[in-house]
């Protein structure tokens, strides 16, 4: 077994070990759970979320037990990284990798559990969601400072970001889904807007989008910007529904 856990929570190392062995039997389940499944624990007065990332198939087991950073660690070391340069994420607990002689079996992330008020998803699905504005405004400046900083979140869709309205009525962000994210001394014009096309197939979203982050990336006009990002974002739409059509093609020969 590799554990690790945040020198902050060292004094509960036996207790969050045990409640990740008990993972299985107990908690209460977060989420669908349809790859990776998610539960949360109360611990000490406040919700912990724990991660148990699906078994990986052989070569991966081999993989990441040998060459690579499992999932889970590769979570625990970003999240302590983001926090490093300012980013928001749920703070971070330990990490726990279960391993046999075939290689890597089980691993969990835990971390707090932070109760959004909304994510990026229902600016998406809610037109009249309230403030859907102004939210997404901020949310691309949130988005255009992390490509500054040179962090590629390389899962930048619209579930893994958590938004809370703070005491001054602006907004937080956090993100979540770690294990996937690139650090750059610095990003280029086409690695931020490839970095943005997942988040919506919205045509006056992107509109929005590029009109704020306009108004702070000074190497491109406005329009250059929408021009750029409008196309692939309708390249990864395009390529995520032929996806989508082949899974159901599949399927139905399945039958």
């Amino acid at each position: 077994m590799n554990f690790k856990v945040n020198p902050i929570f060292e004094n509960n190392t036996d207790s969050i070990l045990n409640t990740i062995k008990m993972f299985s039997s107990t908690g209460e389940l977060f989420g669908n759970g349809d790859r990776n499944k998610i539960k949360l624990f109360d611990f000490n007065g406040k919700t912990i979320n724990i991660k148990s990332f699906k078994v990986p198939h052989f070569i991966n087991k081999i993989a990441y037990k040998y060459f690579r950073k499992s999932k889970a660690k590769r979570s625990f070391e970003f999240a302590n990284k983001l926090l490093e340069l300012g980013v928001g994420t749920p703070e971070p607990i330990a990490f726990a990798e279960f391993s046999s002689v075939l290689g890597l079996e089980k691993s969990f992330y835990v971390s707090e559990h932070l109760n959004a008020d909304l994510t990026y998803r229902e600016l998406v699905e809610i037109p009249d969601f309230p403030d859907r504005e102004n939210i997404l405004r901020q949310f691309t400046k949130f988005s255009f400072d992390l490509h500054e900083k040179g962090i590629e979140f390389l899962d930048h869709s619209p579930g893994n970001t958590l938004i809370k309205k703070n005491a001054s009525g602006n907004y937080d962000f956090f993100l979540v889904d770690l294990n996937r994210m690139e650090f750059h001394n610095s990003m280029s014009f086409e690695m931020r807007m490839k970095n943005l096309c997942r988040l919506t197939p919205l045509e006056e979203m992107v509109a929005t989008m590029s009109n704020e982050y306009a108004k702070y990336y000074k190497a491109e006009s406005e329009e250059k910007i929408f021009e750029t990002l409008w196309k692939y974002t309708s390249d990864f739409q395009e390529k995520f529904y032929r996806k989508k059509r082949l899974k159901k093609k599949l399927k139905f020969w399945k039958k």
